[in-house]
């Protein structure tokens, strides 16, 4: 019998949810802490007077979920799924499958990465359930295996540092998408919309290669060696890593084939591609299960090495897989591409470069080229990581200290759900350190992001820094879209509605909507005021109570739209900011004009620290 609608039940502690939609199939999920019968039950009819299929599962182990795939369903529809625990106690969920390649109806998905067990419930994150999405994308790093949280301890009662047997990875991932402090903001976010996910490093350890020989690194030695594994990627601490991953969220079974490759020979397949209408097609990556070693960041040769030796970041076949699904949709007319990469593939600069596609620049100079030269046109990367917001056009050299060859594609990063310092304040922390005047000047200003570059807030300031310390010494394109390098100048038709293309101080998501006349594309992101886990459990109401506002909204007309029309700029008055200052605009001209010119000169001389 049916009994509730709620986002949890007695038994389905973390909620249901659906993911791997796609025109004709899809899979769901739950997990029930209670042995017994799980019946999911789906519908074209939110009543459930007629009822395309049931199917049951049984559950022996209160800490495995269980899944289905569906089939057979038809395109472009809006489903709806029950799901009813071993004590009938039922949730229901809802899914829109894609559309077909004909038609063109527009799309709306969000995309987020980046959560640690103890900085849940994550307020940040609470507007996307009610938000109407076609789907949502957890972008890597969905938990934080090597990071101490409450709910996995040692046996003397203390934080365990590293997860290790599956059953430690599956109570890391129960922690995230369960209750605390009442609230289960993911669970209604996996009731409502369609879930896509790939994994970073932290779903097993920090700044793993999957690719690389278990020798190379002594984390994946512990736990013994075998004869019969020698990459990473056959590791006992991998492979529970990845399996907790696959069985926690709503994706089917994957793996490749016989690729003749070791690498990903048999290994599972998290690569996905789909389309949705001709309107987008989506590539999710996996950046971390082949990749080579990384190089040492420090070395004099690194950028040579890096762009001239033979060395992989997703491994052969999946490379192979993403050319080809490109120049598909190209050749479909489908009008955006979206390329969901964990890692930054635009250029950063020097700092931890051998950890993001610059430490495998001959790879990524081959995918840019490719789309450069096949003229595959509306490319849109998106990426997490950072833990910050970084919107820049996307240039790449064919031979060390050559030309930066610009595209017509460009990336952006979002923020962090909850990781705890943001890139702000992560980046502005040293600085603060060796600048006791910036330090200052810099913490009396307020998280307020504008469309205008002078220094009244956090965002201004440190763009300002990150764009004339490390982007414009390295020849590399400045952050945004607009004040570009010559050769990308004019290539990307996009207007900055509000905040920046930089925002880096809040937790929050990111929104992409695409018009379904004009095809244009719409970015919105979102952030909240970040905290410490102490912050939260001593101000616990506060914290919760924080709303997701806009950080960065910026629109582009496609390629072809953009021939006929242009985006004229405007003006728009400033977001209300996040936090006030007692320093006055007088008072912040007078800091820009002394001391932080000052600071840059000293930053910029031959003995800078950095």
């Amino acid at each position: 019998m049916f009994k509730s609608t709620d986002s949890t039940s007695n038994a389905l502690v973390n909620g249901i949810a659906s993911g791997d939609v796609t025109q004709t199939t899809a899979v769901l999920w739950a997990r029930s802490v209670l042995p017994g019968e799980v019946v999911f039950d789906y519908s074209s009819d939110r009543t459930f007077q007629n009822i395309a299929g049931t199917i049951t599962r049984t559950v022996t182990q209160p800490q495995l979920p269980v899944k289905v795939a569906l089939a057979s369903l038809d395109p472009d529809t809006q489903y709806y799924y029950r799901v009813s625990d071993p004590t009938g106690a039922a949730l229901v969920g809802k899914f829109a499958t894609a559309a077909d390649l004909s038609v063109q109806r527009g799309l709306n998905f969000g995309v987020a990465g980046d959560w640690r067990g103890e900085l849940a419930p994550y307020s940040s994150i609470r507007n996307v359930a009610n938000a109407r999405l076609d789907f949502f994308v957890g972008h890597g790093d969905t938990i934080y295996a090597d990071v101490a949280s409450p709910a996995l301890t040692n046996p003397d009662g203390s934080r365990k540092g590293q997860a290790t047997t599956l059953e430690d990875f599956w109570t890391k991932h129960d922690e995230v998408y369960g209750n605390r402090f009442d609230q289960n903001v993911w669970a209604k976010i996996r009731q409502s919309t369609p879930i896509l996910a790939t994994i970073d490093d932290h779903e097993v350890t920090n700044d793993f290669s999957g690719g690389a020989k278990i020798s190379s690194d002594r984390r994946f030695r512990t736990l013994g060696h075998r004869a019969d594994y020698t990459l990473i990627n056959d590791s006992p601490l991998f492979e529970n890593g990845l399996q907790a991953f696959q069985d926690y969220n709503p994706l089917r079974d994957d793996f490749y084939g016989a690729t003749g490759d070791p690498r990903t020979a048999g290994e599972r397949k998290l690569y996905r591609a789909n389309t949705y209408g001709s309107d987008a097609a989506v590539f999710l990556l996996d950046a971390r299960s082949f990749r080579d070693q990384p190089l040492r960041p420090f070395s004099r040769t690194f950028a040579e090495d890096s762009l001239t030796q033979d060395r992989t970041l997703l491994g052969q076949a999946q490379l192979a897989d993403l050319k080809n699904d490109l120049a598909e949709a190209q050749a479909n007319n489908i009008t955006w591409k979206f390329v969901m990469v964990p890692e930054p593939i635009q250029n950063l600069g020097p700092i931890i470069p051998q950890d993001r596609f610059e430490g495998y620049a001959k790879e990524r100079t081959d995918l840019l080229s490719f789309i450069d030269h096949h003229h595959i046109d509306n490319v849109v990367f998106i990426a997490a990581d950072i833990h910050g917001t970084v919107v820049n056009n996307l240039t790449y050299q064919t031979e060390p200290e050559g030309e930066q060859i610009a595209t017509s594609a460009f990336e952006i990063t979002t923020g962090s759900v909850a990781y705890d310092k943001p890139l702000g304040q992560t980046v502005a922390g040293p600085l603060t350190t060796l600048l006791p005047k910036f330090a200052e000047f810099y913490e009396n200003l307020p998280i307020a992001p504008d469309r205008g570059d002078f220094p009244n807030d956090k965002d201004d300031v440190l763009k300002q820094i990150f764009n004339r310390l490390i982007l414009e010494p390295n020849g590399l394109d400045p952050v945004g879209l607009k004040d570009n390098l010559p050769a990308a100048d004019g290539l990307i038709n996009a207007k900055l509605l509000r905040g920046d293309y930089f925002a880096a101080h809040t937790y929050g998501w990111t929104q992409f909507d695409i018009d379904p006349l004009s095809q244009k594309l719409t970015v919105t992101t979102y952030g909240i005021e970040p905290y410490s886990e102490a912050e939260l459990l001593e101000n616990t109401d506060d914290v919760l109570r924080r709303q997701p506002r806009v950080v960065s909204k910026f629109e582009v007309l496609p390629h072809q739209a953009s021939l006929q029309q242009g985006i004229a700029d405007r003006s728009e008055p400033r977001m209300t900011a996040f936090a006030t200052a007692d320093t006055t605009t007088d008072a912040w001209a007078n800091v820009l004009n002394s001391e932080f010119e000052a600071m840059t000169a000293n930053l910029l001389a031959p003995s800078s620290v950095l």
